[in-house]
């Protein structure tokens, strides 16, 4: 008689051996590894269940916290045997603790399934992923922060239509993109409340016929509850869904400020430098220095948005409970979170070593009429209605530009021209430094505010 050792744990039910191609077509054990210590975590906390509502006996339970413990010690040192003839991590390990520990390791799957434990594996590891994640954007806020601090009176133009629209702080422009990292920590830490939730024990599909705690089972592998229906414990991927979405506004957020990093790197801008250790050079044109990194993050952005298509159209025609269409959530989701860890990493290094240019972000903002704005509230504060006043500075710029010359540098009398309620005061409001002095509220680009939105910052970090 074959030894179940030699057979799949499922293969009683067939009369001919899975043929070569399938196996390796089916196999997940390639990339699912990646959940080995969770899968162990879970298996721990099941047996101890298993043992406290007397489904095992006390001995079982010791001899697989032995052989898990070995398993364990074998897969950190590298010296595990994957096979692909036990398609996945689930089976290699239970595989090798029947080897170690004999009967006790077959008692281990009582109460449980393959599809409750995948479910609950990769909620173990998505929650450390996120766990990670969250002290990986709080390090690239903080140095947003360092660098914020340090510019506050660095004068840029802010562009909308990639036009000169108004002066800014440079400051005040690193503070957007701390905002728009504040949503993202926001977003992953109210994904991972859904994230955090137990499948163990819907089995199956339909729950099991042994006495099971999964509230025990909940609390010792610190989740805040148990998902309460089995049918859409086994099924759901909503939750990896969401963190993948979550993940794609990430990325997307860098990639606008890698576009950014581009354009202000070009010599034709020349407002910031990117330290050398993240550009490379040209084979051919030995004068080039590309911005590699930020043009990467660009691209991966795409691979991650693609991750979120994926898993959407993964889920969008399957029918309850599990299908194997599901063994596909895992690559993506695998991808999505070490693509997140690698650039929020280098991307906190690289912001910690750009070099500023104060005087060509200046000379920027003194281009392309940036004060005009100023000119128009300026009227308006003298009684003059806003859409007059508004017609009022364009004729003004119309003007200017002829003359090549900037706003400021018109006369007084010239500019009573456009209108009589110009006084001589119009050249403080005319100045960079005057207009950013103006926008003195809550979210404004005023030096004092964007101090207090970084001291905002700096709390902010300190609570979490």
């Amino acid at each position: 008689m074959t030894s179940i050792q030699d057979k799949n744990t499922w293969s009683g039910r067939f009369a001919e051996p899975v043929a070569e191609l399938v196996k390796r077509y089916t196999a997940s054990v390639g990339f699912d590894q990646k959940l080995a210590l969770f899968d162990i975590q879970g298996s721990l906390a099941h047996a101890q269940m298993l043992a406290a509502c007397g489904i095992i006996a006390e001995q079982d339970l010791s001899d697989i916290q032995r052989g898990l413990a070995k398993i364990r010690s074998e897969i950190i040192a590298g010296e595990f045997i994957w096979s692909f003839d036990l398609e996945d991590v689930h089976l290699n390990i239970e595989r090798r603790l029947t080897t170690l520990v004999g009967d006790a390791g077959k008692r281990l799957h009582t109460g449980r399934s393959r599809n409750d434990q995948v479910a609950t594996d990769v909620r173990l590891y998505l929650r450390d992923a996120i766990d990670e994640l969250m002290k990986l954007i709080a390090a690239l806020q903080n140095a947003l922060l360092d660098l914020a601090e340090l510019h506050t009176l660095t004068i840029m133009p802010g562009f909308t239509h990639l036009q000169v629209a108004q002066p800014i702080s440079f400051a005040h422009h690193l503070m957007a993109y701390f905002e728009m990292l504040k949503r993202d920590a926001e977003r992953l830490q109210d994904t991972r409340r859904r994230v955090n939730r137990l499948p163990l024990g819907a089995a199956a599909l339909a729950g099991t016929s042994y006495p099971i705690r999964r509230e025990m089972v909940a609390e010792l592998l610190g989740f805040e509850g148990v998902c309460e229906n089995s049918l859409d414990a086994v099924s759901d991927r909503d939750f990896a869904i969401e963190f993948t979405a979550a993940g794609a506004l990430i990325m997307t957020h860098l990639s606008r400020f890698s576009e950014e990093l581009i354009l202000w790197m070009n010599p034709r801008v020349g407002f910031i430098d990117i330290a050398d250790r993240f550009c490379t050079g040209s084979s051919i044109m030995p004068q080039k220095k590309n911005p590699d990194v930020p043009e990467l993050v660009r691209g991966k952005t795409g691979r991650v948005n693609g991750h979120l298509v994926a898993l959407l159209t993964l889920m969008k025609g399957q029918p309850l409970a599990y299908n194997k269409d599901n063994q596909e959530d895992k690559e993506p989701l695998f991808d999505t979170v070490d693509t997140l860890v690698q650039t929020l990493r280098i991307y906190t290094d690289m912001i910690s070593g750009i070099k500023v240019k104060p005087d060509a972000m200046r000379n920027a903002a003194l281009q392309g009429y940036a004060t005009a704005t100023d000119l128009a509230d300026y009227l308006v504060k003298k009684g003059l209605p806003f859409r007059d006043a508004h017609e009022a500075v364009a004729l003004a710029v119309r003007f200017a530009e002829q003359r090549g010359c900037d706003l400021s540098e018109i006369d007084l009398a010239e500019l009573q021209s456009f209108s009589m309620l110009i006084e001589q005061d119009v050249y403080q409001v005319l100045s960079l430094e005057g207009s950013l002095a103006s926008r003195n509220h809550i979210g404004g680009t005023a030096p004092n505010q964007v101090a207090a939105a970084i001291a905002r910052g700096r709390r902010y970090l300190e609570a979490q």
